[in-house]
């Protein structure tokens, strides 16, 4: 059973509204085990509307159109739909009188065009959840797509995935005879291009090439990292988990200590967990990211058992100041150092109390007179070790891009040097 998506709005082409109505979605087939190889948006116009669906009822076996039941003049779904079925639209009293309910309920009078969302094609049928005032359609078509169906639901995303779940992948499931499941893990890395890790996997992906099952997939996410999917499809649920698990310990052994994380953990949920276990509180000193660390770790919740504070300052001079330090330059990027961000690191952990402490200095701008280059940055960790000692490790990295991207690669880059260590470490 394939199903495709068609999204129907031109404020989704113009990017005044993401589509996220199609990518949930798709995820909701994924799960229930159907295949959804296209996703289709287009706009409010009544030739266009027809071409799509048309073309998509060619190549697959149903079609969810999402979008375009409201009741205003360029809500043109269910007529191209009641066009495409060569049926005409007639009022369904029920869900007109449903309506009017509606309205009356909240003590407001029915403007008479919203009867058109009672116009239903012939030979279609109205799904039963209806949260709004607009109904979703099953409409099953005849030659030359004998068969097939199009399921149209309102772009409201409550009310439609309301129907998605209720009647629209049930009834997917039982047309298509399947009991089969699709589940899918995402490993998260970082510290590796996207080439290098599709290198490091090659071999493996031609081996799963041959058999189809599981499969691998690579996303690029910016400061998120790479993602590496892999998706499985089984008669049953504890099959699939039992493939992920086993294509997840062989991926770790050849990635290593790039995966980080899995599906929704991203770094700071890592690190904290990481401390967390340990007993561990953590501290930290920015002199480049502008707080860029302390805001993600602060908005990650269980935060307050691990993380004390920050010091935030733009240079590492007012930042070694704040901590009472003196010996760091000001302006002429010699603060700008791995000895510059243990510095910060060691003052930031004894200030704030902290077990571990954390300090991060680097260049985000090229200016006269500056001893690194734009976008260097010196990373710097300071862990106990037992008792009255401690571990120290710094690095330097060059990060591409603009101040911006400069700033939030060395967040996480601050981050994975702590990750890293911690887990390096003995428990």
């Amino acid at each position: 059973m394939k199903v495709e998506v068609v999204a129907v709005g031109t404020e989704l082409l113009l990017g005044q509204i993401v589509d996220t109505n199609s990518s949930w979605i798709g995820e909701q087939l994924a799960l229930a085990g159907l295949d959804s190889h296209y996703q289709t948006k287009v706009g409010d116009n009544p030739a266009r509307i027809r071409e799509v669906l048309l073309h998509a009822l060619g190549r697959s076996d149903a079609v969810i159109c999402c979008g375009g039941l409201g009741p205003t003049q360029d809500d043109l779904t269910r007529d191209v739909i009641a066009e495409a079925m060569g049926s005409e639209l007639v009022l369904d009293e029920v869900i007109a009188d449903r309506i009017r309910e509606m309205f009356r309920s909240r003590g407001r009078d029915m403007p008479e065009n919203n009867l058109r969302q009672a116009m239903v094609p012939v030979g279609a049928t109205t799904i039963p959840q209806q949260p709004g005032t607009a109904p979703g359609l099953i409409c099953p078509f005849g030659p030359p797509y004998e068969g097939k169906v199009i399921y149209a639901v309102p772009g409201v995303p409550y009310e439609m995935q309301i129907m998605v779940n209720g009647t629209i992948i049930p009834d997917l499931v039982k047309r298509s005879g399947s009991s089969a499941v699709i589940r899918s893990r995402v490993l998260r890395t970082w510290g590796s291009s996207e080439s290098a890790l599709a290198e490091m996997l090659a071999d493996r992906i031609v081996e799963l090439d041959e058999t189809g099952n599981p499969t691998i997939a690579f996303l690029a996410s910016g400061v998120e990292g790479l993602k590496v999917r892999v998706t499985a499809k089984s008669p049953s649920e504890a099959e699939a988990v039992a493939v992920l698990d086993a294509e997840e310990e062989g991926l770790r052994q050849i990635l290593g200590d790039l995966v980080f994380g899995l599906d929704d953990q991203n770094m700071e949920v890592v690190v904290l967990d990481h401390l967390r276990r340990r007993g561990l509180t953590l501290a930290l000193a920015e002199a480049v990211t502008g707080g860029y660390v302390s805001a993600r770790l602060a908005a990650t919740a269980g935060a307050d058992e691990v993380y004390r504070g920050s010091i935030v300052a733009h240079q590492a001079a007012v930042a070694a100041s704040v901590l009472g330090l003196g010996g760091l330059g000001e302006g002429d990027g010699s603060g700008v150092s791995e000895d510059g961000a243990l510095t910060l690191a060691r003052q930031a952990r004894s200030v704030l109390g902290a077990d571990v402490g954390l300090g991060v200095v680097g260049a985000v701008g090229q200016h006269p007179g500056e001893a690194r280059p734009m976008g260097t940055v010196c990373l710097a960790a300071v862990l106990p070790v037992g008792a009255g000692s401690s571990e120290e490790v710094s690095a330097t990295v060059r990060l591409p891009g603009d101040r911006e991207r400069v700033r939030q690669f060395a967040a996480i880059s601050l981050l994975d040097l702590l990750r890293r260590t911690l887990e390096a470490a003995p428990s």
